[in-house]
């Protein structure tokens, strides 16, 4: 039993991707090999975006949903599955034509806003990004022959590289998709048609670039599209190309594409000047490493701030992939929030699955990416670490107080879940002993005081912009103020909801998950390079199984154990996010927001009039009258249960 299979296979699986323990692997290898992934990665990517083009292009409804954004149903792709008999092709579809899957993800509402509207220009698009791909799957391969593989010194020029992703990768691709919104999105929006055929010959401005060069740029926000502006035609259509009107535009509810130009040109400005910023082989510019050693509190008593940090997170390649998972986690659930709340798609807000499928996705995959980002910190301190080099730093001393962190998390998880539980259960209690009035209910004063401040006319608070005489509203009135007034305080969007006490509620729940799943993570990943139970903890690296009889109890303290705890406090947390954003849209959407007010504030309620009351599509995927449309469904929520 030298070499037992089944730890033989189970190890090649755990360490497949743990390019730094393999065999031969030097510290120059290892980021070669990396670099030479991601362009594997982007190709996936856009193989994918591809495939979706192309299938909507092939067996989808595009031009016919264009024709009729509101009503037409999109699909998705044909159903081509031998499992669907005769009963299926009954519950799938009218008229013995073909079933099919209608499109939830927003792609075609995406397409039309960026000008697409026919489906040879999809095909085009599935094309270009397919041969996109295979230049990158070229480059992937290039990068990995001797002549071609970077040094790691080219890896680890950090302000070199800082300088290109800001210019280059963030500023000028901002640049260009404004160039793309103004010169061919927009015009599309005013139906002109803009195609490889006449975009050289079709200004997007009737003044052309005199107002540009001349310094007259208001002249590309006067005359904007006027507010019975038909999308997708000339009835209502303006000129103007740069407008800052705030709002939505009345007949799609999206923003105005006007105001997204704008936007991403001031996003490509900022960024552009920010990649002149360090210093590289021209002597001008900030060095970093100079920034973060000057980076000390005053007075010496708080440690060395920020010296160390610059080589450790230089050298460390967990590190760096923790903080981009933590950015990006936070940017993907920031996207959830506005894709739904401001959203940039023209009439995406009129298509509630779709609204509530892509909350979800972004809700999720950002969940992923935050519990990820903890990981790779956690293996950064067992790994990477290094404590002479961040002696006395910032680094070493969240490493010193690492109890009084925790058990600052751990009261505020203990006290949000008594409080938030309690008056559920309190509220609970009255309401089934038929005194509904004695119900514990907080008005979320704070938030209310908040969306007030920004125009939320119905709390009569009047503070900043919901006073008509504050200077914040006058200075705002020429500006923005009228289309975003109007959009905050209409009830027919999705911006600042009004809130009442089931909100507060379910917010304080949501928080107890947020700061549960936290606590499990800050504490594996500071704990991972030892505990007072056991002090060699580093040793032993990321994950182990116990420790033998020797040491009782050290079963199950790995910092991947943490890892493995939090992730379902994470999945639950999503739960009741999701949950709480689907129950608010859909008495809303119904036209009965009192129910959700008053049903939420207790658990019984959210039992019975949301879960319960929406479950009888759920229960009739499997009826007595054989299979029907529901079934993939109800076979999905069971067996999602069952293997959790």
């Amino acid at each position: 039993a030298q070499d037992p299979a089944t730890r033989r296979i189970w190890y090649g699986i755990a360490t497949a991707h743990d390019l730094e323990a393999h065999d031969g692997m030097t510290e120059e290898n290892l980021y070669q090999k990396i670099f030479a992934s991601h362009f594997g990665h982007l190709a996936v990517i856009f193989l994918w975006t591809s495939g979706n083009l192309f299938h909507v292009a092939w067996q989808g409804n595009f031009e016919k949903w264009v024709s009729n954004p509101l009503k037409v149903k999109p699909i998705a792709h044909s159903i081509w599955d031998p499992h669907f008999g005769e009963s299926a092709i009954k519950a799938f579809s009218k008229g013995n034509t073909y079933p099919v899957n209608i499109s939830f993800s927003g792609v075609y509402q995406w397409w039309y806003t960026i000008g697409f509207r026919t489906n040879q220009e999809l095909y085009a698009g599935a094309i270009a990004l397919l041969m996109l791909s295979s230049v990158l799957l070229f480059a992937g391969w290039v990068h990995l022959q001797p002549k071609f593989r970077p040094s790691l010194s080219w890896f680890k020029n950090n302000e070199s590289r800082l300088n290109h992703h800001l210019s280059g990768l963030l500023g000028v691709s901002s640049l260009a998709w404004t160039g793309h919104i103004i010169h061919v999105a927009i015009p599309e929006s005013r139906g002109v048609h803009v195609g490889w055929d006449n975009f050289l010959t079709t200004p997007p401005h009737p003044a052309g670039l005199a107002p540009f060069f001349s310094g007259n740029w208001t002249v590309y926000a006067e005359n904007p599209d006027s507010a019975n502006h038909v999308y997708g035609t000339a009835e209502g259509a303006g000129t103007a190309i740069l407008t800052f009107l705030g709002g939505f535009h009345p007949q799609t509810q999206s923003l105005w594409l006007s105001d997204i130009a704008q936007h991403h040109l001031a996003i490509a400005v900022v960024f552009i000047v920010a990649g002149h910023m360090y210093r590289t082989n021209f002597g001008i510019g900030h060095n970093m490493k100079e920034i973060l050693d000057a980076h000390r509190p005053p007075g010496g008593r708080l440690g060395a701030g920020h010296i160390g940090l610059f080589e450790t997170i230089t050298n460390s390649l967990h590190m760096q992939l923790g903080l981009a998972l933590a950015c990006l986690g936070v940017a993907t659930s920031l996207t959830a929030q506005h894709m739904y709340a401001i959203t940039p798609y023209a009439f995406l807000s009129k298509d509630f699955t779709t609204e509530a499928a892509l909350y979800t996705h972004h809700q999720y995959i950002a969940g992923f990416l935050m519990v990820g980002a903890f990981a790779h910190g956690a293996i950064f301190f067992v790994r990477d670490y290094d404590p002479e080099l961040n002696k006395n730093n910032v680094l070493a001393r969240m490493l010193e107080h690492k109890e009084a962190i925790i058990s600052h998390l751990s009261w505020a998880s203990l006290f949000l879940g008594f409080h938030t539980l309690g008056l559920y259960i309190h509220n609970d209690t009255v309401v089934a002993f038929g005194q509904p009035e004695k119900q514990i209910l907080f008005e979320p004063l704070f938030a209310e005081y908040i969306q007030a401040a920004s125009g939320k006319a119905v709390y009569e608070l009047n503070v900043l912009l919901s006073s008509s005489t504050s200077p914040a509203t006058v200075a705002g009135n020429q500006l923005w103020l009228p289309g975003w007034l109007e959009a905050v305080n209409n009830s027919k969007n999705d911006l600042f909801l009004k809130i009442g006490p089931g909100d507060f509620l379910v917010h304080h729940a949501i928080a107890l998950g947020l700061h549960t799943t936290t606590l499990i993570l800050v504490k594996g990943a500071l704990d991972a390079r030892g505990s007072k139970l056991m002090p060699d903890k580093k040793d032993f690296g990321y994950s182990f199984p116990c420790d033998g009889p020797g040491r009782g109890g050290t079963c199950d303290i790995s910092a991947w154990d943490a890892f493995y705890l939090a992730m379902f406090w994470m999945l639950n947390t999503i739960g009741w996010v999701t949950f709480y954003w689907h129950w608010k849209h859909m008495t809303i959407w119904g036209g009965n927001p009192s129910q959700f007010d008053e049903s939420s504030n207790y658990i019984m309620g959210w039992l019975r009039d949301y879960l319960w009351l929406n479950s009888s599509p759920l229960i009739n995927g499997y009826n007595p009258f054989g299979m029907n449309n529901l079934s993939v469904w109800a076979w999905m929520f069971l067996f999602g249960h069952l293997i959790w």
